[in-house]
Formats: structure tokens, C-alpha cells, sequence
């Protein structure tokens, strides 16, 4: 019995998501160290998880020595000159989640009533989004949920 295909779209389950992420991690990063033996390659390989984890693989030299490689094959910055720009992203950032969070702290008030603020568009949208989210979410687990119950419930008929 082979594999069947995979759909390509985001799992919506965390815990098989972040089962998949780890197997295929290793096996990505199981075919570059491959590579690189078989075909000499000098290989980086950055990875960060979905709650921000760093992992990485550089064959033959560092890391840093890869980026700065990089950067000189591509004509980027050189690595001895700061950096301004992800201090300014940064600062960005930081504004648009703080200007989420006042967003999603004033969502509850407004659906349930107690907050007589106006939301703009925009937070209406972004509000929108979120519950969309969520929805998915709750769907999901009820499915989970409704599999486990049918599957107990066949074990018990068997």
C-alpha cells in the first residue's frame, strides 16, 4: 500500500502540525546534510518554528560565515556594517501588534455589548479575520473530537 498525496494547505490540528513540522524538519535537513556529502555543496539551512524556535544547519563553514558569503556573492551589506533597517522593522512591528491587541481587546466588549466604542474598518476586518480563526480552530477539535467518539464507538461494536 503506497503513500497517498498530500494536500497542500495548513493543518489545522496544532498537535499533528507540530508532529508533521518536526518529521519534516528532520528530513529536510537529513537531504542537505546528504547533499552536501555526496555532491561536496557548502549548504545553510534556516528554519524558525511557528513559536519562533531557531534551527539551522551550515556544512563546512558557520553559519555566519555562510550569510557573509552570501551577502558578498549578492552584493548586500558588508557583515562588519550595522544593520538599521531590522531595528526600524522591529519598531513596526511592534506598533502594528500592539495595535492588534487594542483591537482584539476591544472585539469581546463590542460583540457582547458593554463597549459603546466605535470600531474603524479596519479593526472591523481585522476583528473578522481573527474569528475566522478561531472558528477554524473550534472546528477542527470538535471534528477531533466527534473522530475519537466514532472510533470508540466502533471499537465498542466490534
Amino acid at each position: 500500500m503506497g503513500r497517498g498525496r498530500v494536500q497542500m494547505k495548513r493543518i489545522e490540528n496544532p498537535v499533528h502540525r507540530q508532529v508533521t513540522f518536526c518529521k519534516r524538519r528532520a528530513g529536510l535537513l537529513k537531504k542537505a546534510k546528504e547533499l552536501s556529502v555526496l555532491c561536496d555543496a557548502e549548504i545553510g539551512v534556516v528554519i524558525f518554528s511557528a513559536h519562533g524556535k531557531l534551527y539551522e544547519l551550515a556544512t563546512k563553514w558557520t553559519m555566519q560565515e555562510l550569510i557573509e558569503r552570501y551577502g558578498k556573492y549578492t552584493g548586500g551589506p558588508p557583515a562588519d556594517e550595522p544593520m538599521v533597517e531590522p531595528m526600524q522593522d522591529a519598531k513596526k512591528e511592534i506598533e502594528m501588534l500592539k495595535q492588534e491587541i487594542e483591537i482584539l481587546q476591544k472585539g469581546p466588549r463590542y460583540m457582547f455589548g458593554g463597549g459603546c466604542e466605535y470600531m474603524s474598518l479596519n479593526e472591523l476586518l481585522v476583528l473578522e479575520k481573527h474569528l475566522e480563526i478561531w472558528i477554524n480552530h473550534i472546528r477542527s477539535t470538535k471534528m477531533d473530537i466527534m473522530f475519537q467518539e466514532i472510533q470508540m464507538l466502533r471499537n465498542k461494536g466490534s
